[in-house]
């Protein structure tokens, strides 16, 4: 006669089973996922060397989105392209500066300043700043479905102009590799002369009147 499984040893077993299910799970969200996490983070966070004497640039292009690069009439596309999805991307481009000048001028700054406001950008911001000695400009926006980061950055023979976008990839680690990659700009030439500190104006006291 065929004897049946008791119904306590089946209510065991499957006790064991989930037990060992969430104790498995429990260990890939606690230990496992946060190492992966950050060897992820770091692989594409890693800086590679890469130079192109044709724009006068030399600069290190995070590893998550240095891949294929295809050059253009005054520019070069970097890409690391997915078959599933819009990869992240590096477009740089040169043009010539005839003003000499080494820094922006004040009207081109308050314009990119207020553009945001005034054309209505999502989550757009600009900040003036200094890249490698060089005046420069970072700029966030919302573009085409993706953040966008631009750097503008000016020397006395020419101006480059990068944008970087991480595509569908996680936009937080892909916008921060971009900002790492575009802050390593080198732009050949002259030097540009050091911005003159802000002049302090003189404040007069004087006596108050009886």
């Amino acid at each position: 006669m065929k004897r049946e499984m008791p119904t306590q040893l089946i209510v065991g077993v499957l006790i064991l089973l989930i037990g060992g299910a969430i104790v498995g799970g429990e260990y890939l969200l606690v230990q496992w996922w946060p190492r992966h996490e950050q060897r992820v983070r770091d692989e594409v966070l890693t800086l590679l060397p890469y130079r192109n004497e044709t724009l006068g640039v030399e600069m290190q292009v995070a590893a998550g989105i240095y891949g294929k690069v295809q050059g253009f009439p005054g520019g070069v596309r970097i890409e690391r392209s997915k078959f599933w999805s819009i990869g992240p991307s590096l477009t740089i481009t040169m043009q010539p500066n005839p003003d000499q000048s080494a820094e922006f001028s004040p009207q081109v700054l308050a314009k990119w300043q207020t553009v945001g406001v005034t054309e209505e950008i999502p989550r757009y911001r600009m900040d003036h700043l200094r890249i490698n000695d060089r005046d420069a400009v970072l700029i966030r926006q919302f573009q085409g479905r993706a953040m966008l980061l631009t750097a503008r950055i000016i020397s006395p023979d020419r101006i480059i102009e990068a944008n970087c976008s991480p595509g569908r990839e996680d936009e937080d680690l892909y916008m921060n590799a971009c900002e790492e990659s575009l802050r390593t700009i080198k732009v050949a030439g002259p030097p540009s002369p050091q911005p003159s500190p802000p002049s302090e104006g003189i404040i007069e006291l004087t006596s108050p009147q009886r």
